[in-house]
């Protein structure tokens, strides 16, 4: 059990202590995939809604600044830096999330957050016209210290 470090040695679960950390520079970027149907993708600006990539980077932003309120055991992170990006492809719309903080933990899981939120936000607001989209690959891409 101790290979996993949000679990005791007892296998409860705990938040990790980092206050004998230094602090260090930290950045992470994550990414989502969102499937859609050809005419969601170039119809994904107009939609009834209102501008679903601009929502969807707002939210994204807003999630990352949230994390550890969704996360129960993520630490309160100072972000100094929060980008999302979406690209709208034929049939995908993918989303690019980086974070950046200072701090003595990684900020991968508010990357993470970002590009998640973000592709519900898609998904949410093109729902109506397709209701075939897939959300996946959720995943890190990088994870930097400094």
């Amino acid at each position: 059990m101790s290979e996993l470090s949000h679990l005791d040695e007892a296998g409860e679960v705990r938040m990790v202590d980092v206050g004998g950390k230094p602090l260090s520079r930290r950045r992470a970027v994550a990414r989502a995939v969102v499937r859609v149907a050809p005419e969601t993708a170039s119809q994904l600006s107009a939609l009834p809604k209102g501008d679903a990539l601009a929502t969807a980077k707002l939210a994204g932003i807003m999630a990352a600044k949230r994390t550890s309120d969704l996360i129960p055991l993520c630490h309160p992170l100072p972000l100094t830096h929060v980008a999302v990006e979406v690209e709208v492809r034929v049939e995908e719309v993918e989303i690019t999330a980086s974070a950046e903080t200072t701090a003595q933990t990684g900020v991968e899981m508010e990357a993470l957050v970002a590009a998640s939120v973000a592709a519900l936000t898609i998904y949410d607001m093109a729902k109506a016209i397709d209701q075939a989209m897939e959300i996946g690959e959720v995943r890190l891409l990088e994870k930097t210290k400094s």
